[in-house]
């Protein structure tokens, strides 16, 4: 298995295949990446977003014994490690798009255990993983997930901005550290980049074309705000920049308008 250029990621995610396989058998549909060892533009510092596709629900024992198995892959000697995240789709869900929102079993990147959550249920999830999915084990991607219609993807991008952007401006607090500062523009950026195209893309070209297509005055943030992607578990107790916090709040607003235009 070499899905990606890094010998310890592919020896950790091999790891995580083969364990799951074992613990769930017949239950076992396939393994993949999406995210951005999906669609490209990764690097050291990346999330390594998974999906682990199943027949049914998770049962309670293979709940337990899929604990055990992320507590100990947790553990192991790798950074990348520490930085797996993605969720247990049953293929129902799976195919149909419209049953995007409801709580799926979730790692979350930093985490050693599992929790109930929508994090991955959505549209565009689905989309990268039909389109860009790197198989792990099972059948293509494409044969698992139904087609995506562009406006029920742009909708999806469109309310996920404004419903994330009202929180951000409610409680700015919830989000005033290093890590959420970078992530916060990085997000934005990418997002309406996504609204335009009618497609999901990274958050380096998301940056990119920001910086080429909108007021120039944002371009230095929007650098600044990479310096706040390596070591995400410390950079969450840190605190922001208070101007470029400031200024993060000030992106938003002008995004959501500018999202307006189209």
């Amino acid at each position: 298995m070499k899905p990606t250029p890094y010998a310890e990621l592919n020896a950790v995610l091999q790891e995580l295949v083969t364990s799951v396989q074992s613990v769930l058998g017949s239950d076992f549909v396939g393994a993949y990446l999406q995210g951005s060892f999906a669609i490209g533009d990764f690097d050291q510092h990346s999330d390594v977003d998974f999906i682990i596709a199943i027949r049914h629900e998770l049962a309670n024992d293979h709940v337990t014994a899929l604990q055990a198995i992320h507590e100990r892959i947790f553990d192991l000697g790798p950074e990348w490690a520490k930085h797996l995240e993605g969720s247990y789709f049953p293929a129902a869900a799976l195919r149909d798009y419209r049953q995007r929102g409801t709580p799926l079993w979730y790692l979350d990147h930093g985490s050693r255990t599992l929790v109930r959550s929508d994090h991955c249920n959505t549209m565009i999830v689905r989309w990268i993983l039909r389109e860009h999915g790197v198989i792990l084990a099972g059948p293509s991607p494409a044969t698992l997930v139904d087609p995506i219609p562009v406006g029920e993807l742009r909708s999806e991008i469109d309310s996920t901005m404004r419903g994330w952007g009202r929180q951000i401006l409610d409680t700015p607090d919830s989000y005033r550290n290093r890590f959420y500062q970078g992530y916060i523009v990085l997000s934005y950026s990418r997002m309406l980049h996504d609204l335009v195209e009618g497609r999901p893309g990274s958050k380096r070209a998301g940056a990119a074309w920001a910086k080429a297509h909108l007021d120039p005055a944002w371009s230095a943030l929007i650098d600044r705000a990479w310096a706040c992607r390596p070591n995400p578990a410390v950079a969450v107790r840190e605190p922001p920049d208070g101007a470029d916090y400031d200024q993060t709040l000030e992106f938003v607003r002008y995004i959501m308008r500018e999202s307006e235009r189209y």
